[in-house]
């Protein structure tokens, strides 16, 4: 789902993109026992991080909207690097906000990201419930009323018990408006009774339902997603077979929302890198 020379333009202004990552603070597993064997590139820096980041910069610097699940917010084993503000100037995104959830010590540290081509009128960082702390959501609304949209980013618990309270948690958050987009690691697939009962509640569609993202060499689960108000009209969704983390990207296109329409994009951060 990228822009083409023959893409009819009236519908590339009148429609956004959507992508939500989980790209594991940069670094690539290719087999299970990568995990074991990897697991030191979790901990110490690596230029492979470095490559993937760069990769994923390219990759995301033609969507609108992207939401990131554990990006590093800045530590030993990133270099000291806010990964969530590096790939928002190499992509040249107008805006960001990162999300710090869970860190050890100052060894590694990993949250929510979200950047942007227009600068939303509020932010809120909420931390989810959940007897092991370091899960988190964040919160982007563009205009007000009944024609605001609500953007969700939030990466879910592994268990069910703590996905459910999680879930009833955002639901909260939810009430009261009509345009909502939901991205992130959910950590479930669509037939979870606490998701099925979270979708249902909110009236919620999922483009991405059958969409295998994890694990990324070999996808056999739908657990990244994004969703969205019946109110948004989706035109396409997807999943990018791309090597640069253990899950897959999804992206959705869909109708520019009341609140986005006639919006004027920020401008840009300029590159620490020019294009060749």
């Amino acid at each position: 789902m990228s822009y083409n020379p023959d893409q009819d333009p009236t519908e590339i202004e009148n429609s956004i993109n959507l992508l939500s990552f989980n790209i594991q603070a940069g670094t690539t597993t290719d087999r299970y026992h990568h995990y074991v064997t990897r697991s030191w590139k979790q901990l110490l820096p690596h230029n492979e991080r470095s490559r993937n980041l760069d990769a994923i910069a390219e990759l995301i610097s033609e969507y609108d909207i992207v939401g990131l699940q554990e990006a590093d917010t800045g530590s030993f084993r990133s270099g000291f690097i806010n990964q969530t503000r590096y790939l928002s100037r190499e992509a040249g995104f107008a805006w960001q906000t990162d999300q710090s959830n869970r860190k050890v010590g100052n060894v590694a540290s990993a949250g929510n990201g979200v950047m942007a081509r227009w600068k939303p009128d509020e932010v809120i960082s909420h931390k989810l419930p959940g007897s092991i702390p370091g899960r988190g959501v964040l919160t982007l609304r563009y205009g007000n009323g009944n024609d605001a949209l609500l953007v969700v980013v939030l990466h879910l618990a592994l268990g069910r018990r703590a996905r459910t309270s999680q879930l009833g948690f955002v639901s909260e958050l939810l009430q009261g408006h009509r345009d909502v987009v939901v991205m992130g690691d959910l950590n479930t697939d669509i037939n979870s009774p606490e998701l099925g009962a979270f979708v249902h509640q909110n009236e919620l569609q999922i483009p991405t339902a059958d969409l295998l993202s994890f694990p990324s060499w070999q996808p056999l689960r739908a657990i990244d997603h994004i969703m969205l108000s019946s109110s948004l009209e989706v035109i396409d969704s997807d999943v990018l077979d791309v090597p640069f983390s253990d899950h897959c990207p999804v992206i959705v296109k869909l109708s520019v929302p009341t609140a986005l329409q006639g919006l004027e994009a920020a401008q840009p951060q300029a590159q620490r890198h020019q294009n060749q």
